[in-house]
């Protein structure tokens, strides 16, 4: 269990120094509109966010270190480079959706079309103090880094996230009727699939089976 921990700590902070280096080197960038692999760079960097969520997720369920001081710290360093977010207000939701998972108490849960579902998603987690920090940075950065870099390599590729984690890991999985007692289908067999969508969370009926095991090794739960 501890080799399992001291893994996740490695994973957790491969995965942090990947998004941090990308995003130096994107916002340094003295980049043209031609050219492709600046479009192709910001899905890189849209991965890289949903990364720092699913860690910040793995801490949630105590599966980054053995330690619930450190995921605790993980956690909200992922989720304060994500967007600013509250790790202690996404702990308390989260859980609310694995144990009344498709209800009315569940905060992820919405009975209703892809977009309404998602609004009604990103309702739950974000606050008029989030944003106004998110503001704030942006404009202090913005004495420093070009307006463009910031807003195609920082804002959008986080608002992409946004939508790549709500795809894979709520409206997918959870939308319609289920036959089983986590209402969730799962993705089929395909890892480089699994990993590419949203870091095998799409793998989403085992991970409500199997919620202590993490993103890493969740593959071999399929």
């Amino acid at each position: 269990m501890q080799r399992a921990s001291n893994y996740g700590i490695l994973v957790a902070v491969v995965v942090i120094a990947a998004w941090l280096i990308s995003l130096v080197f994107l916002l340094r960038w003295n980049f043209t509109w031609s050219n492709p692999f600046v479009y192709l760079m910001v899905l890189v960097q849209m991965h890289l966010y949903t990364g720092l969520f699913i860690t910040a997720h793995d801490a949630m369920h105590g599966t980054v270190s053995s330690s619930s001081k450190f995921n605790t710290i993980i956690g909200q360093i992922c989720t304060a480079l994500y967007a600013a977010f509250s790790f202690k207000k996404l702990l308390k939701k989260h859980h609310e959706h694995h144990r009344y998972v498709h209800s009315d108490q569940d905060p992820d849960y919405h009975d209703g079309t892809y977009l309404s579902w998602y609004f009604s998603f990103m309702k739950q987690y974000m606050s008029v103090m989030q944003i106004v920090f998110m503001a704030i940075a942006f404009n202090v950065l913005n004495v420093w880094v070009p307006e463009s870099n910031l807003l195609l390599f920082w804002v959008a590729p986080a608002l992409l996230s946004t939508l790549q984690l709500f795809t894979f890991g709520t409206w997918i999985p959870h939308h319609g009727d289920h036959d089983n007692k986590h209402h969730s289908s799962t993705l089929e067999k395909n890892h480089l699939v699994g990993f590419l969508s949203c870091y095998f969370f799409g793998y989403h009926y085992e991970h409500h089976e199997w919620p202590a095991i993490p993103w890493w090794k969740l593959w071999q739960m399929k």
